[in-house]
């Protein structure tokens, strides 16, 4: 693994109980480096399940006492339950409480301006969509609006997805329902433009949830009825902003040391199913070894064409 440069970021995606797969990777860098990762980075920004991890980070867990939360409470946060057999025909699936319990037990009654009014300053940027104004908040706690925002109403707001759990104050969802279920531009803007950084002297880690195997074949495509598009075009929405926050990164941040992991998965795991523990755990230590050996997503190694100047012909 590359030696990492002075200033270091970490931007986690969202994916709900595939966060396993992120707990364990980073237990893993964890045993190879002799630290906790809170140690490693300054800066933490997340979506959805990554503004958990991105919380505890901030909040100076250790990876593997993220990684043991993620293990016991899955089953608990997405319970098999009449509600959940019933759905769509109630409003959500899963109940707030056990996943607000689970947060209050970690993070308390501390304050978002906490982590940047501590003794050693820590930046954490936690993306939610505001349906009210119909635009992305980025929780940060240097800002004076977020600074008395309590940290598990921010993770609760980044975590709300649409028809899984009920809106928080009846207009806060899931973050990742604009374009930053990866936010690992919004971690580079934050890094170079709101702290300052020299992006020379920056190291941004970028871990991804997993990717799905389904692909569709052409004679498929044509087969499909109208209700049947709705998964393909959801995941033709996630995967090109994914892609769309990873090529900006590498378009204007060229002197960073960027390196963006992910995996591909053999099966689709949803985002709700504990029953998979076992899958996401393996799949976890295949995430680690590839930061360890500096196995970049493959869109890294595309090369970016800068577009020439117009000429005026």
């Amino acid at each position: 693994m590359k030696p990492f440069r002075k200033h270091m970021a970490i931007a986690i995606d969202g994916g709900g109980i595939r966060g396993v797969a992120v707990t364990r990777a980073l237990f893993n860098l964890e045993t190879e480096l002799g630290k906790p990762v809170h140690e490693l980075f300054q800066l933490a920004v997340g979506t959805s399940t990554g503004s958990i991890i991105s919380a505890g980070i901030a909040s100076r867990l250790t990876a593997l006492k993220m990684f043991d939360l993620y293990v016991q409470l899955g089953q608990a946060i997405f319970p098999r339950t009449l509600r959940s057999f019933l759905f769509p025909l109630t409003r959500y699936r899963y109940a707030r409480s056990p996943l607000q319990n689970a947060l209050d037990a970690c993070f308390g009654e501390r304050k978002m301006g906490s982590f940047w009014s501590s003794e050693s300053p820590f930046d954490i940027v936690i993306t939610t969509f505001d349906l009210l104004t119909n635009h992305t908040r980025f929780i940060k706690p240097w800002k004076d609006e977020y600074k008395d925002w309590p940290v598990v109403q921010a993770v609760l707001c980044s975590c709300t997805v649409p028809t899984y759990f009920p809106v928080i104050e009846g207009r806060y969802v899931d973050g990742g329902v604009g374009s930053y279920a990866n936010p690992c531009y919004i971690a580079a803007y934050e890094a170079i433009f709101c702290l300052g950084w020299d992006p020379a002297e920056t190291t941004l880690i970028s871990l991804g949830t997993g990717r799905s195997p389904h692909r569709l074949e052409s004679a498929e495509a044509n087969r499909l009825r109208p209700w049947q598009w709705i998964d393909p075009i959801l995941g033709a929405f996630l995967q090109s902003a994914d892609d769309q926050q990873v090529h900006l990164v590498n378009t204007f941040f060229e002197q960073m040391d960027f390196r963006r992991f992910n995996f591909d998965m053999q099966e689709d795991i949803e985002m709700d199913d504990p029953g998979q523990m076992q899958k996401l755990v393996r799949y976890g230590d295949i995430l680690g070894e590839k930061i360890l050996n500096d196995e970049v997503d493959p869109i890294l190694t595309l090369t970016v064409k800068k577009p020439q100047p117009f000429d005026g012909e």
